[in-house]
């Protein structure tokens, strides 16, 4: 099943999509934390990687009514050579939510 995810302005469209409240030290409430994968094709692997690059971003699920800014917990990709025309990548990510 395909659950669309927002990271900023750029939509993904995410599998084997996870959703989950995980305590981040004992002091703190729990936070949501995201975890899917995704494709990315040669064409599109810039964007992506800028847009990830960044490591701060305003997550929306809108299936579940979600929402909230988040970095990354967890990246992994299978290709390292997405420059190369024609080339597809299954990535999978995991966003913890950012607490002030």
């Amino acid at each position: 099943m395909e659950t669309i995810v927002w990271i900023d302005d750029k939509q993904i469209k995410a599998t084997d999509f996870k959703n989950e409240q995980v305590q981040i030290s004992e002091a703190d409430n729990s936070a949501e934390k995201i975890s899917f994968l995704f494709k990315v094709n040669s064409e599109e692997y810039h964007d992506v990687a800028v847009l990830l690059y960044k490591n701060d971003f305003q997550v929306r699920v809108p299936d579940l009514d979600l929402e909230f800014p988040a970095t990354i917990h967890n990246y992994a990709t299978d290709r390292t050579d997405l420059y190369k025309e024609g080339q597809v990548a299954d990535y999978y990510l995991e966003l913890i939510e950012k607490r002030k």
